[in-house]
């Protein structure tokens, strides 16, 4: 049983954190930890594995329970046996360079056997749909393939918690059908589940309880019946996504009468000895928002990549406004957002990071100012975007993107890390965006936001 009393963590040398948490999570238990993006969801994560105060500082009163123990108390690698952690960024808890490797790691730091440490990975490997990467460098996974990585690598271990971040952020459709397998599997054997999470309609049949939380403090509690039990108006009151799995229907694509501003022709893309797509064609227009689907590690960031000019095709070409452009002059015409928020801010602020390209003249300013509202980044417009959270990172390279003013927009999975209430922001900004002209290509998962801004849809196979 895992026990917060009054539990107040505040994280040195800002006022982020959480305040006066009671809560008792009962062994074979799932709760889920849901509320906007910032709200303090990661911060309850890290006091219920060790991470906080062990690793990230900060002062920490109230009492912090596993069983009878004061958590505290107890050396990291006893917690680590005791509770295992998925977190939302996969590559930050990564210590091997290849796959197998990576999902031996923790068993071999407990001192097993040979032979049990390779009957647990090769049982993780298998139970993850991994058994084709098996002997893939993690480099070359893809973002889903990653997550699934990291979450092997925690069931090889076994512990008896599981706590998860965000653990299907970028996994598709079949990913998180499998993930929720693996977790209803992992609860009817008596485990307990800590899950932070966004979408919460694939948690349906697993969870006992959803603890919202908004500005470091519980502000409710449901059980799974209560939560079914909402109207479309509550839950966007309360910024949830569906809480049910609905049946989705793609949009029936309206091809405009003009010419397309962006084409690809017989384009494919090889790595080393690896095809990653081979003879695709397709074309993106002004004032149109297109969804770019498919399958973890189908080559959908490639995709972007070459598309962008990053990479160089094999084959094939790409016309901008039907003019055949070269990969140099492509990276000045079409913007591209990765799905990898820490690597893409350069400044020491928010407002630094939005003008990093451009002037500061008053019409920019208020521009910028105008969408950070819009965003709801205004209140951290002078914070160092490394000191944002998941979701509000998210947010800010997607304000990047647009303050770029480059007429084709790349967004790779915008929604990942974002609550109900800002996707729906961010659909609304995009739809805005394309009304004015843009076009833009959003690489995702995310049905609720194809549903609410998409106007076509690719998929890779």
């Amino acid at each position: 049983m895992i026990s917060l009393g009054n539990v107040t963590f505040q994280y040195a040398g800002c006022e982020e954190g959480v305040r006066n948490i009671d809560l008792t999570i009962r062994d074979g238990e799932c709760v889920v930890l849901t509320g906007p993006s910032g709200g303090g969801k990661t911060t309850l994560t890290r006091l219920i594995n060790g991470l906080a105060p062990a690793y990230y500082p900060g002062k920490l009163t109230g009492s912090l329970r596993l069983d009878e123990t004061e958590l505290t108390t107890m050396p990291s690698w006893r917690i680590g046996q005791e509770i295992g952690s998925v977190f939302q960024d996969p590559k930050s808890q990564f210590f091997s360079s290849e796959l197998a490797g990576e999902v031996a790691f923790a068993c071999e730091n407990c001192g097993m056997s040979t032979e049990e440490i390779r009957r647990r990975t090769d049982e993780a490997i298998v139970a993850l749909g991994l058994e084709r990467l098996r002997e893939r460098p993690l480099d070359v996974l893809s973002s889903g393939e990653k997550q699934r990585t990291a979450i092997a690598s925690v069931y090889a271990l076994r512990p008896r918690v599981y706590v998860c971040d965000e653990p299907t952020a970028n996994l598709d459709n079949e990913g998180t059908t499998q993930l929720a397998e693996i977790l209803r599997k992992l609860k009817t054997e008596g485990n307990t589940l800590v899950i932070a999470e966004h979408r919460l309609a694939w948690l349906q049949g697993i969870t006992d309880r959803y603890i919202y939380i908004s500005d470091g403090a519980i502000q409710w509690e449901k059980t799974a019946a209560q939560m079914q039990a909402l109207t479309w108006e509550e839950r966007q009151t309360y910024g949830l996504r569906e809480i049910t799995e609905g049946k989705w229907t793609p949009p029936v694509p309206v091809k405009p009468e003009q010419n397309p501003m962006l084409s690809a022709l017989r384009l494919s893309c090889r790595r080393k000895k690896n095809w990653i797509f081979s003879e695709l064609n397709f074309s993106l227009y002004s004032g149109q928002i297109t969804a770019l689907n498919g399958k973890n590690g189908a080559g959908k960031t490639s995709l972007a990549m070459v598309l962008t000019g990053l990479w160089k095709q094999s084959s094939g070409e790409i016309q901008i406004e039907g003019k055949r452009l070269a990969a140099g002059k492509r990276r000045r015409a079409v913007w591209y957002n990765s799905n990898d928020t820490g690597t893409q801010f350069f400044t020491n602020s928010v407002t630094e990071e939005l003008l990093l390209y451009s002037d500061y003249a008053p019409e920019r300013l208020e521009r910028a100012r105008t969408l950070l509202k819009k965003l709801g980044l205004y209140a951290y417009k002078d914070t160092h975007p490394a000191a944002l959270s998941g979701g509000q990172k998210q947010r800010l390279s997607i304000a990047c993107g647009i303050l770029s003013d480059r007429g084709i927009l790349i967004f790779d999975e915008p929604t990942s890390g974002l609550d109900g209430g800002n996707m729906g922001i961010v659909a609304d900004v995009f739809r805005t965006e394309a009304e004015a002209g843009k076009t833009i290509l959003v690489i995702t998962h995310d049905r609720e936001l194809m549903h609410r801004c998409c106007d076509d849809v690719v998929t890779l196979a």
